[in-house]
């Protein structure tokens, strides 16, 4: 699904998030993903960049105080929560009979 068309990065991507699921805690580098599981460093790299931007994995810096000095990778939060929040509101929305939401709706559709 976040990587139509290319078996590699979703080969990268399910390594990635069950390495980070396993682990517990925070890893320090993926490099070893790549002799590990066979993945080249291009893959792994462009994979993990995705990931992160879609806020499903994040980097921690050692400066951050809530982690004691250290740095690396985990598994986020934000996207879990992003999409129930994205639920959250498509409900309240579908649930919005509002005549005057009604007509802006309406012309939104006619402009495109």
């Amino acid at each position: 699904m976040l990587f139509p068309g290319n078996s590699n990065q979703q080969y990268a991507a399910a390594c990635i998030l069950f390495e980070l699921k396993w682990k517990h805690s925070i890893v320090p580098n993926m490099a070893y993903m790549e002799n590990m599981y066979s993945i080249s460093r291009r893959i792994l790299e462009r994979t993990r960049a995705k990931l992160s931007k879609l806020g499903v994995i994040e980097h921690i810096s050692y400066l951050n105080s809530r982690y004691h000095g250290q740095s690396g990778w985990k598994l986020s939060t934000r996207f879990s929560s992003t999409l129930r929040r994205l639920a959250q509101y498509f409900e309240n929305w579908s649930h919005d009979k509002d005549t005057g939401n009604c007509e802006k709706e309406k012309l939104l559709i006619e402009l495109l």
